[in-house]
């Protein structure tokens, strides 16, 4: 990939990326619109002062073509070359591996792949969900763990539970069949994205330790589109130097990356968010439900909820569906109940009674049992809307 050394106003001298650098650094989008300040970031100096030429946004760079670039070299630039090397080295040389290409691991391999990084490998216990990625990106469908961590440096992980996480990243009874991706693992790095206990976040990287590897925790507090889209909101722990390493990455998949603290420090805030969302979920089809049996029409209540103290992001991404009966699925029912039930483990281990999370824990269970878990967390409307019974919704499809 070329570089070139542009002169800014302040005499800082910065490597730049030919290629159109806002996609690198989307999260800097917002702040640096509107300011004139200079800000620090890794390994480099940006001034607002510039406007992008090729979206003509006035943001933070001037992209020149190389033949326009003043070429440095170690002499002349002195620091500056070591800093261009070390940042391209860990934004660019970085080979990709994916493991779990569902609805959102699949959407984040093709973001990073549309960014120009190189995904090397995934992996999927549905192999045919795992062929057509690996067709789609023109890379590498493995049928082992251990093969995709010898394919990639930085491998990603989007896995279902507890359980799935253990297997992944066992070390003592691993699987024949599989593998495991800690064998032969030193140097690497695992960004752990599932919505897991901490606990297991922080059994992983020791056992990653043990090996030579290291591990972040990425949980995401956004969906399907976002994922695709690199606007995820990403809650990372776990050692400050990885995260570090793997920013610059990360920055590609979301919009705002956080560093929270160390190994499940990340993973409980994400909890507490899930918790929190699906308490106001099931509050919501309550409310709505409990509208519509009083003879007011859906449309108003929604309307007026929104301009007093009942709004809430629920009811923006939720509320119409509830109301159509669409609970194509962004986020599960069955995930609702296993995300309630880590916060409430949580609340068990500080003394904690914690009523509303049990009763939203209930009635996602409830879905469960009567074979609704596959629909959208929306899906809940189904259990307090009077006339619809507790009948699984026909629509199919994807939800905005």
């Amino acid at each position: 990939m070329s570089y070139g050394f542009f002169p800014f106003t302040n005499h800082t001298e910065v490597p730049l990326q030919i290629c159109h650098y806002v996609a690198l650094y989307p999260s800097l989008r917002d702040r640096m619109a509107h300011t004139d300040e200079v800000i620090e970031y890794p390994l480099r100096t940006f001034s607002s002062k510039n406007a992008c030429k090729f979206c003509e946004t006035r943001l933070f760079f001037s992209a020149l073509p190389l033949a326009n670039c003043r070429k440095t070299t170690a002499r002349q630039s002195g620091q500056g070359t070591k800093r261009q090397l070390s940042a391209k080295k860990m934004i660019t040389a970085k080979k990709i591996g994916f493991v779990g290409v569902g609805r959102m691991g699949a959407n984040m391999a093709r973001r990073l792949n549309e960014c120009g990084c190189k995904v090397t490998a995934v992996f999927d216990l549905n192999e045919q969900a795992a062929d057509s990625l690996a067709n789609e990106l023109g890379t590498t469908r493995c049928e082992r763990l251990d093969e995709v961590t010898s394919l990639a440096n930085v491998v990603f992980t989007v896995v279902t539970d507890d359980k799935a996480m253990d297997k992944i990243f066992a070390v003592k009874k691993i699987c024949p069949i599989h593998g495991s991706l800690l064998q032969k693992a030193k140097g690497k790095i695992f960004v752990n994205c599932a919505t897991i206990s901490p606990k297991t976040h922080v059994k992983v990287e020791s056992r990653a330790k043990k090996t030579g590897a290291s591990t972040i925790e990425a949980c995401m507090a956004s969906s399907i589109p976002q994922a695709r889209q690199g606007t995820l909101y990403l809650m990372c722990g776990g050692e400050k130097k990885t995260f570090q390493k793997v920013k610059p990455l990360l920055a590609k998949l979301g919009s705002s990356v956080r560093y929270i603290g160390p190994a499940g420090s990340a993973a409980e805030v994400k909890a507490l968010v899930n918790m929190v969302m699906n308490i106001n979920t099931a509050g919501l089809a309550e409310g709505l439900s409990l509208g519509a049996a009083l003879g007011h029409k859906i449309e108003m209540l929604r309307e007026v909820f929104s301009q007093t103290g009942a709004n809430s992001r629920v009811l923006e991404t939720d509320g119409e569906d509830m109301q159509n009966r669409e609970h194509d699925c962004y986020f599960s029912a069955a995930h609702a109940a296993k995300d309630s039930g880590i916060a409430l483990a949580l609340g068990t281990q500080k003394k904690l009674n914690l009523p509303l999370a049990a009763a939203a824990k209930e009635q996602y269970d409830t879905m469960v049992e009567l074979g609704l878990g596959e629909l959208d967390k929306s899906g809940i409307a189904e259990l307090t809307f009077k006339g619809r019974g507790r009948k699984k919704s026909k629509k199919k499809g994807t939800k905005k």
